[in-house]
């Protein structure tokens, strides 16, 4: 019975293999000869184990660079799969609710493993170590990630990432490349003396500015804000969609960001001395969720959650630190 089982098995398989093969014109036999002489596949191969682990090139002598290089290419690689979802979103024939939801629910996982993981380096990395291999690295920056910006801008129409002092001053009719050049991350690397902008966000720009632009224009009808207010009324006041985009809101705006700052207060902190970032960016006002607003869809939130966007997280895990930070 098994042997029998198994012949017809094979021979339903071949039926589809043939058929598969010939809606495109091709040789079914061909490609089994093919098959016959190929080798098996090999994880190392599969995932190209050799060529990831000569990707990490420290600059200095000290061990924990490493540690550095690794968490941040981890996280380039998160980002990288977030926008995979946001991409399936946006490519998304006939979009459901219930489409809809379990994409954003796996941008909502991965961006919690990058939150929960942010202890490799705010607590394995050793301070004395960070600040000084850090400045062989200047003026290099998280801040020039640029995948962090394309999730922001696949995420929420560009109005909501300008800058909150400047968002009154445009409106549907502005362009993409109008509210570009006021998008409010550029604030956080511009000299607050000469309003001059940095070196890193000089380089940012001058590499990456197009590629948003076009970005921006491709998600301009299809980021995940816009892609909501389509779906059904229905699906728009289910509970579950609605805390689905409120968390991966907070994950991005307020957790994120967050987590940099009390890893920044951790280790630029030393005997009571401040020490600057390696991008010049002003990390003290650009990453406190309560001074940009950037929120991806305010609609969703009461007006007292709008007032205090990211104020509890500030008050339990920042301002305790800064306090704490004074008495050393």
């Amino acid at each position: 019975m098994h042997g029998n089982h198994s012949e017809n098995n094979i021979h339903e398989l071949i039926e589809k293999l043939t058929a598969h093969y010939q809606k495109d014109g091709q040789d079914v036999n061909t490609h089994l000869e093919g098959l016959l002489n190929s080798n098996y596949v090999k994880y190392w191969d599969y995932i190209r184990l050799d060529s990831l682990l000569t990707l990490q090139n420290p600059k200095t002598p000290y061990a924990d660079e490493m540690v550095f290089i690794v968490y941040h290419q981890i996280t380039e690689l998160y980002f990288k799969l977030v926008m995979h979802e946001l991409q399936q979103l946006k490519t998304a024939e006939s979009l459901t609710g219930a489409i809809f939801l379990k994409r954003v629910e796996r941008c909502n996982w991965y961006f919690g493993q990058l939150i929960s993981s942010f202890d490799i380096i705010s607590v394995g990395l050793d301070q004395d170590q960070f600040l000084k291999f850090r400045v062989a690295l200047t003026p290099a920056s998280g801040f020039q990630s640029v995948q962090y910006r394309m999730v922001e801008i696949a995420s929420t129409d560009l109005i909501n990432l300008v800058h909150t002092d400047s968002r009154d001053k445009y409106d549907d009719y502005s362009t993409i490349e109008e509210l570009f050049e006021e998008l409010y991350w550029k604030k956080g690397a511009t000299d607050t003396r000469t309003g001059e902008k940095t070196l890193t966000l000089r380089q940012f720009e001058t590499e990456y500015t197009a590629k948003l632009i076009q970005l921006a224009y491709e998600y301009k009808s299809r980021n995940v804000w816009s892609l909501y207010r389509r779906l059904s009324l229905e699906d728009q006041a289910n509970s579950a969609i609605q805390e689905a985009l409120k968390q991966l809101d907070q994950h991005i705006n307020i957790n994120w960001p967050l987590m940099h700052y009390k890893y920044a207060l951790g280790h630029l902190i030393k005997n009571k001395q401040l020490y600057s970032a390696t991008g010049g960016t002003n990390w003290r006002e650009y990453l406190p969720p309560r001074f940009q607003k950037v929120i991806f869809f305010p609609s969703l939130y009461t007006k007292d959650e709008l007032e205090n966007w990211g104020k509890n997280w500030v008050e339990k895990e920042v301002i305790s630190k800064i306090q704490a930070a004074k008495q050393v």
